[in-house]
């Protein structure tokens, strides 16, 4: 999906070939999509989900909104649903509203499997997220196995050291949408909040979730 909401970056603008570098900061380390901040390279806010704490009315939707808090995308748990299936609206959610893509694990069983992403009004258009969220390393792959997105740590380009996990690397291929990717981070972190606390049990997984304590210092 190349246009759910444009983000209309200067770096799209002046190279249609440069990806756009995005910086993902979680503000909150206690509680899965308790809230982001998605910076551009320049540091300005260009997403942000807000944090309602773990009494929010309604912790199955997630609302992405611009830096003006205008909704660009809504994010809703379809219950019931072995699969962790989620289910993506344009703008802000509406009864009877019709989902226009749905996000899911590929399978049941196992916390490795990836994730599938269908967009319902292009049959063709799907999406397959491979890779381990709680490590913030994950590639969503077109159905072409075109690479168009990535999730990666994020290293401190003054120090080359590798930050926390509450901040890292959103990286998008023009001409997919930004916005769309970042609807993908907010269902993949309810994922692996679900298995953080259903799930630590199971054996043995290469990719162990650990959240690590809030660093003094945010970079951007």
């Amino acid at each position: 999906m190349s246009s759910v909401v444009g983000l209309g970056s200067e770096e799209e603008t002046t190279d249609a070939e440069r990806e756009t570098q995005l910086t993902v900061l979680k503000t909150s380390l206690f509680f899965a999509g308790d809230g982001f901040s998605v910076y551009d390279c320049k540091g300005q806010v260009v997403f942000r989900v807000d944090s309602y704490g773990p009494d929010a009315r309604d912790r199955d939707e997630l609302v992405l909104m611009d830096p003006n808090g205008r909704c660009l995308l809504t994010v809703r748990r379809k219950r019931p649903s072995l699969h962790q299936r989620w289910e993506g609206f344009q703008g802000e959610r509406r009864e009877g509203d019709k989902p226009m893509f749905s996000v899911k694990r590929s399978s049941i069983i196992g916390r490795s499997s990836g994730v599938t992403v269908e967009v319902y009004d292009n049959p063709g258009e799907e999406y397959h997220i491979e890779g381990c969220f709680s490590n913030r390393s994950c590639t969503v792959f077109n159905a072409s196995k075109e690479a168009v997105a990535q999730i990666k740590r994020k290293v401190d380009p003054t120090t080359s050291v590798v930050l926390g996990k509450e901040v890292f690397s959103l990286c998008v291929k023009p001409p997919f949408d930004a916005a769309f990717a970042m609807a993908f981070v907010l269902v993949l972190d309810q994922i692996n909040g679900d298995d953080d606390h259903h799930l630590l049990s199971t054996a043995p997984v290469d990719d162990p979730a650990v959240h690590p304590l809030p660093t003094p210092t945010q970079h951007h």
